[in-house]
């Protein structure tokens, strides 16, 4: 009967991450798929092409600034399960691509902001280790 809301904090993710592939179209990036399911439980936010590299985009999304970056909440659990997700995508790739990145991308407003802050943090993570490479 009565269709049932998305939660708040889903829907301001769906936001940031729309937001997030938009500028990164504006930025010559040709986006290969959002929300994309790779392996049994990860998901890629974004996945998309910069020339020759394929970059796995993690999309954090805060209503406003606070005192922890969003991207420090790629916590060590979310960078093993982004890369087995990447592994997975990776494997079911013909020919697989020379390159690839991981990279994470915040958005700081609350949801419907017109020109909401953005950060892209390149290189982001490592595939070798359990590193975070932006701070």
């Amino acid at each position: 009967m009565f269709a049932r809301r998305e939660p708040e904090h889903l829907r301001t993710g769906r936001w940031g991450e729309r937001r997030a592939a938009k500028w990164l179209r504006r930025r010559g990036y040709r986006i290969c798929g959002r929300r994309v399911r790779a392996g049994r439980r990860g998901e890629l936010d974004i996945v998309a092409r910069d020339g020759e590299t394929l970059v796995f985009v993690e999309v954090k999304t805060r209503r406003s600034r606070g005192p922890a970056r969003p991207a420090a909440s790629v916590n060590r659990r979310k960078r093993r399960t982004l890369r087995r997700a990447a592994l997975s995508y990776l494997k079911r790739m013909r020919p697989p691509p020379r390159y690839f990145r991981f990279d994470v991308i915040e958005v700081i407003g609350p949801r419907g902001t017109r020109r909401p802050e953005i950060r892209h943090i390149r290189g982001a993570l490592s595939l070798r280790n359990d590193q975070k490479t932006w701070w």
